[in-house]
């Protein structure tokens, strides 16, 4: 009983915090506004581990390598925890293993930030299309790199139906679907792997 709500203590403040770090690099890949409240919030929680990582782990092409490096540290860390706290602690001493969780944990928190993003793009389009909430500028921010390329090529029917999210939602679930393939392929369960976070 004690372990469960242990497992569940951490796995929640561990998944918000790798949530918060997958959007930090997101943020700088689709190059939002860092004077939204959101993006400072988010900053501000990342800078302490982000800034002596990035004195040693340059960047390259213009994507902030010390946030992907964090990503696949702190997914290290998560994953080792939680095998201690259920009792898997030979997977600790299987570093490929745990490197493999990582990069599919976070390719899954990518692809359901955007599904979540689009999500909220699609809620606040009905209820507050002029809107200039922080939250909801994020996400259409977050967001537009998707729905641009597939707008410029199927424009909205008639001027009015946008059929982007539609599409942009099937393809996240093709996403996540190979993601449950690949743990298989490790020939482990996949909601361990994953963390529950589809």
């Amino acid at each position: 009983m004690f372990a469960n709500i242990l497992h569940l203590i951490a796995y929640s403040l561990l998944s918000l915090f790798l949530i918060i770090v997958v959007l930090r690099f997101l943020l700088q890949i689709v190059r939002a506004d860092f004077y939204n409240p959101v993006s400072q919030a988010i900053v501000k929680i990342t800078m302490p581990l982000l800034k002596p990582l990035r004195k040693v782990i340059p960047g390259l092409l213009g994507i902030d390598m010390a946030s992907v490096v964090l990503i696949l540290l702190v997914q290290l860390f998560a994953s080792a925890i939680l095998c201690l706290i259920t009792g898997l602690t030979g997977l600790i001493a299987l570093p490929h293993i745990l490197l493999a969780w990582g990069f599919a944990g976070a390719l899954t928190i990518i692809s359901n930030i955007f599904f979540w993003c689009m999500i909220i793009s699609i809620i606040g389009s009905f209820i507050a299309p002029m809107s200039h909430h922080p939250l909801l500028t994020l996400a259409n921010q977050i967001i537009n790199p998707l729905t641009a390329p597939i707008r410029k090529v199927i424009p909205p029917l008639g001027g009015v139906i946008d059929i982007s999210p539609i599409i942009i939602l099937l393809g996240l679930q093709v996403v996540d679907m190979l993601i449950i393939r690949f743990a298989m392929f490790l020939s482990v369960n996949p909601q361990v792997v994953l963390g529950y976070w589809s």
